[in-house]
């Protein structure tokens, strides 16, 4: 019997790994952990994240919103100069939730 081993990428996106025998086949799913999505504070504003509520304020006014129906994490990075979006073990469809808040 052959017993090769072929690997190739299905339209899933899904590593398909099959032996040249006819019951031995296994499918190997690859996920995605971590999406993360980073934004840069321009300077002259002033932006507080308490519990996926983000305010910013600059010198046109100020504006609230809340992210609490989203399963990401937000937080202010590097001294508040930064806001990060983390999301794990997101789809494609539900990694495009970071484009909205970021």
């Amino acid at each position: 019997q052959d017993h090769r081993v072929r690997s190739h990428f299905g339209s899933s996106g899904i590593l398909r790994t099959a032996r040249h025998s006819p019951h031995s086949t296994s499918i190997v799913v690859m996920r995605t952990l971590l999406t993360e999505e980073t934004l840069k504070v321009p300077k002259g504003c002033k932006i507080t994240v308490k519990s996926k509520i983000v305010e910013v304020t600059g010198k046109h006014g100020s504006l609230k919103r809340d992210f609490k129906h989203l399963p990401i994490e937000l937080f202010l990075s590097d001294g508040g100069k930064k806001v990060v979006a983390r999301m794990y073990f997101a789809k494609s469809k539900q990694g495009s939730m970071l484009n909205t808040v970021c």
